[in-house]
């Protein structure tokens, strides 16, 4: 399989002036990515998360040619993104959640139309990308409104379909689904599968929102302080870093806490009480058990712990540990 994206030992600082006084400056660099390496293949979906500042923005700049890298190598579809841009700019494809590619004033349809302009795609091919997305990302009902009047989903939807008409091998995603309501991102969500399943277009994501990387990605990259911190499988990684599972129980009637050799009741609502224990020394089943022989028992559920939650645990071991090289999976 091609390699789409490769970073190897890249590096970038910024120079930052303070005040040292009243009139002094004292000039400091400081390091926003930090010997980041790691090669992306065709056709993947790969998460890149981190906390605000980790570095997630400033790789992906690098990564479209935006930013020069003060160290290391990259190289996009075989191409220096900040010697060959223009070259790599016909095919990437770029949506960054707080930025638009349309143009305000003119309707949809205008802007599709002056992108096809813009990377000289063939007629025919750009034609039948513009059904295929009007169909799939339902826009015939406002490609003719102007973008200023359209509402945040339906112009991330214009966004998608911006950065997809000229058929590009790499789509890089910087928050896109930030803002929308549950609907819009279910339909952002479905879309990039299915463009992904379909087409093969290899797709880099950056997000807050840690489901769309557990529905869309196998693979994700956790950046933290400007290096990466683990780089596998969404699977593995929750199945190595979540042993932790929470079983809700709703009893008959209000209790004080179960007393339980198999798990630990961590709060109480009522009849509801939430109980803690680690798969790895204990089944379920075992819980269960348990639970039901100490009291009686209406209704029950079990709660995996969510990447969110599991990579706050890596953040804080990280910051109680020295920061190390980077963990794969």
């Amino acid at each position: 399989m091609a390699q789409v994206v490769r970073l190897a030992a890249v590096d970038k600082t910024y120079a930052v002036r303070t005040r040292a006084g009243r009139v002094r400056r004292r000039r400091r660099e400081v390091r926003a990515v930090s010997d980041v390496s790691f090669t992306i293949e065709s056709g993947e979906m790969v998460g890149y998360v981190g906390p605000n500042g980790a570095g997630k923005s400033t790789t992906i700049k690098m990564i479209t040619g935006i930013l020069t890298p003060s160290a290391g190598r990259i190289e996009v579809l075989g191409l220096t993104p900040t010697v060959d841009r223009r070259r790599l700019t016909r095919r990437i494809g770029v949506v960054f959640g707080q930025r638009s590619q349309l143009w305000w004033d003119l309707p949809l349809i205008d802007s599709f139309e002056l992108l096809h302009h813009v990377y000289r795609t063939e007629r025919a091919r750009h034609d039948a990308n513009l059904a295929a997305f009007t169909e799939r990302l339902d826009l015939g009902g406002f490609l003719d409104v102007p973008v200023r009047q359209l509402s945040l989903g339906q112009r991330m939807r214009g966004e998608l379909t911006a950065a997809l008409l000229h058929d590009p091998a790499l789509v890089v995603l910087d928050e896109p689904t930030i803002g929308l309501d549950v609907v819009s991102k279910y339909a952002v969500r479905e879309f990039l599968s299915e463009t992904n399943r379909e087409r093969g277009t290899t797709v880099l994501l950056t997000t807050h929102d840690l489901d769309d990387v557990e529905h869309l990605c196998r693979r994700m990259l956790i950046i933290d302080r400007g290096r990466v911190l683990l780089d596998g499988a969404v699977d593995r990684f929750k199945a190595e870093h979540g042993n932790d599972r929470t079983l809700v129980v709703d009893l008959e009637s209000a209790a004080e806490p179960l007393p339980l050799r198999t798990g630990q009741v961590l709060r109480t609502d009522g009849p509801r009480q939430w109980i803690r224990f680690d798969r790895r020394r204990t089944s379920a089943a075992a819980v269960i058990a348990e639970v039901t022989a100490a009291g009686a028992v209406r209704d029950l559920a079990i709660e995996e712990p969510d990447i969110e939650e599991l990579i706050r645990r890596i953040y804080a071991s990280r910051t109680e540990g020295s920061p190390g090289d980077g963990v794969g999976l």
